[in-house]
């Protein structure tokens, strides 16, 4: 599937607009990115055989876990473009993959185990 990189991010960009009032407003110190592919160390610190992609990385402390003072750099969010392109066949497989990673993603950082998960 080829959809360029511009595109790809105004997807990555609809998903955050499509978030629930509630939510959104509590990803004032998230900041979501998109990049080409993971770290060949992030794939290894997520046990990934060789083959295995990994569509999305939270990177941070959960809201669940920081205490009243917390103050840090903003956490981060990766979304994978390569891996997601790979996987799916169709422009709607993008569009709906690219939404449920990055719901995922940011299920982490609100405190969301990978069981927990919508999707």
């Amino acid at each position: 599937m080829r959809i360029p990189p511009e595109e790809f991010e105004a997807l990555v960009e609809k998903a955050l607009e499509g978030l629930p009032d509630e939510f959104a407003d509590l990803l004032d110190n998230v900041v979501v990115l998109v990049d080409e592919e993971p770290d060949p160390e992030d794939l290894e610190a997520m046990g990934l055989d060789s083959g295995e992609e990994l569509f999305g990385l939270y990177q941070g402390v959960p809201l669940s876990e920081r205490g009243t003072f917390y103050n840090a750099l903003p956490d981060r969010v990766i979304i994978y473009r390569g891996p997601i392109l790979r996987h799916c066949q169709t422009r709607r497989e993008v569009i709906r993959e690219v939404r449920d990673t990055v719901v995922h993603e940011l299920g982490h950082h609100f405190g969301m185990e990978e069981d927990d998960m919508p999707y």
